[in-house]
């Protein structure tokens, strides 16, 4: 379903307003960045000439996190850094050099809040950063405006919210998103839209406090409220502004991509792109972020965008193309530095440091569990999300360790003789007279048939054996008859009669064949991986 675009940004008085349908938001809130053109020179300490320092006895002392934090940035590593654009050849003086260079560049702010963080769920010694967009427009040109399709400056509400969750034994990640109009309580100002949360720190910051103060408490309420709602703590913080995602996109040679369908969303976000496979930079990799009208599911699918193209960064970051390729570190560095804003603890040289064995494979992108659409008291568009204890459950289960056990060894399903199995044939298939027909070739094959008619429609697709709860071996024989038959439990089925319910690709008895043991199920969509290149919306 397509959400109505109904965000909500602080009014004068505190009270979150209404704002216009052009706002197409990565997300928001930045700290005060580098002045255009000032100078990027290093000091002595980072010179390349001037030789390695000694190493630290201490890697946390200083630079970084000590005691719990440092390993917990430690098994992170492998996957943030990547994200950070901190590709490097580490084992070499050059990426040793490009490290200090992003440590002493890159924006801090102080976004871990000293109180409210604190975990219920745990989850032992895994890892978890909180990354969030910057959809700030100060920095960019008319021309660089115009060319993004950016529109007007959006304020300070937080759309694109990313749980990077990495277990203590550093052997996958989790990119888990927080849809913005999830409705979440944040702590101090009641139940709000999650993307408000941000706002809300920003206002409670003193009178007179700087820009970069205001957009510390506001990264610290986001902090606290992401907490309060996955049951862990947060232990780092990233930002990425609209600019450098930008470059990112360009310094990397482009990201492919691949479209199940064409789109054309010229008026809001610029995005207009052909079906299939692609590579994409720049401005329209901004654009494809960005699209959320004219897709079926909204800011679902917008969000799906968002993971796909971070995977396709990964997956160039941890090609040859870059890691072989120095000029691109530097670049890389570059771009990152200028964009990135990261908590005070965070030490980016160590996270490059354990990226090299991370593998596309083992990093998978998900949404917070949620129960559907709904709209608040004040007719708002919100998204209703799982129970407390389910939310935790899920976060605790991605630093699940896996079971040592034995593959199980599973049989083939019972089945019982043909003639014990008496049926009821439904033609939903659209071609007149096939349910007479299939009822001959049954009985032919030794079935019992009690009935035929015409099914609840005439639109099936899927030639279907439906059943009662304890028939599951009569379904099975009947299914094992009927090439490319589902089974399904159904309520309406008669205790000893199963129903079969004919749909277009239905080709008629063949002989039996023995049935596979059925899937397991499970709640939800499937992880994608990024190292999947599917098709998407």
């Amino acid at each position: 379903m397509v959400a109505p675009d109904r965000t909500a940004g602080p009014s004068p008085s505190g009270r979150l307003t209404a704002l216009g349908p052009r706002r197409e938001d990565i997300t928001v809130s930045t700290d005060e960045r580098k002045a255009p053109g000032a100078s990027s020179a290093l000091p002595p300490r980072l010179d390349p000439r001037v030789g390695r320092p000694a190493r630290r006895t201490s890697p946390g002392s200083s630079d970084g996190p000590s005691g719990r934090g440092r390993t917990r940035a430690a098994v992170a590593a492998r996957v943030v850094a990547g994200l950070l654009s901190l590709a490097l050849l580490v084992t070499t003086g050059w990426g040793w050099y490009l490290g200090r260079v992003a440590e002493a560049t890159v924006n801090r702010t102080d976004a871990i809040p000293s109180s409210g963080n604190d975990e219920t769920v745990d989850t032992g010694e895994a890892m978890n950063l909180l990354l969030v967009g910057n959809d700030s427009r100060a920095a960019l040109s008319d021309a660089q405006l115009a060319e993004l399709n950016a529109g007007e400056d959006s304020g300070v509400n937080t759309d694109t919210m990313i749980l990077v969750h990495v277990p203590a034994d550093g052997s996958k990640a989790s990119f888990v998103s927080f849809p913005r109009d999830s409705y979440v309580t944040i702590p101090g100002h009641g139940t709000d839209k999650l993307n408000s949360a941000y706002a809300y720190g920003r206002q409670d910051a003193p009178a007179g406090a700087s820009e970069a103060a205001r957009s510390a408490q506001g990264a610290q309420l986001l902090v606290r409220t992401i907490s309060q709602l996955t049951g862990l703590r947060i232990d780092h913080y990233a930002e990425v502004d609209l600019l450098g995602f930008f470059e990112l996109s360009s310094v990397v040679g482009g990201v492919e991509v691949n479209l199940c369908n064409a789109v054309d969303d010229s008026f809001y976000s610029g995005a207009v792109f052909p079906a299939g496979v692609q590579t994409i930079s720049g401005a329209d990799a901004l654009k494809f972020v960005r699209q959320r009208h004219e897709l079926p599911r909204g800011d679902f699918d917008r969000i799906i965008r968002q993971q796909v193209f971070i995977a396709g960064v990964l997956r160039k970051m941890l090609s040859d193309d870059v890691l072989l390729d120095l000029g691109k570190q530097r670049e890389l560095v570059s771009a990152a530095s200028e964009s990135l804003t990261v908590d005070q603890n965070l030490n980016l040289l160590q996270l490059a440091q354990q990226m090299q064995s991370v593998t596309a494979g083992s990093i998978d992108f998900q949404t917070i569990p949620y129960v559907g659409d709904d709209e608040d008291d004040e007719g708002r568009y919100i998204l209703r999300l799982q129970d407390v204890d389910t939310l935790h459950r899920f976060f605790a289960d991605l630093s699940a360790e896996p079971q040592e056990t034995a593959a199980p060894t599973t049989a083939a399903p019972e089945t019982v003789p043909a003639g014990d199995v008496s049926v009821e044939v439904y033609n939903g298939s659209g071609t007149s007279g096939l349910a007479g027909s299939a009822a001959t070739a049954l009985e032919g094959a030794g079935f019992a048939v009690t009935s035929t008619g015409n099914a609840d429609s005439m639109d099936h697709t899927t030639t279907e054996v439906r059943y009662a709860a304890g028939d599951e071996a009569l379904a099975t024989t009947l299914a094992a008859s009927i090439p490319g038959a589902t089974t399904a439990q159904v309520d309406d089925a008669t205790s000893g009669t199963v129903q079969l319910v004919l749909g277009s690709d239905f080709n008629g008895v063949g002989q039996a064949v023995t049935a596979a043991a059925p899937a397991p199920t499970t709640e939800g969509e499937d992880p994608r991986t990024a190292a999947d290149t599917t098709c998407i919306n």
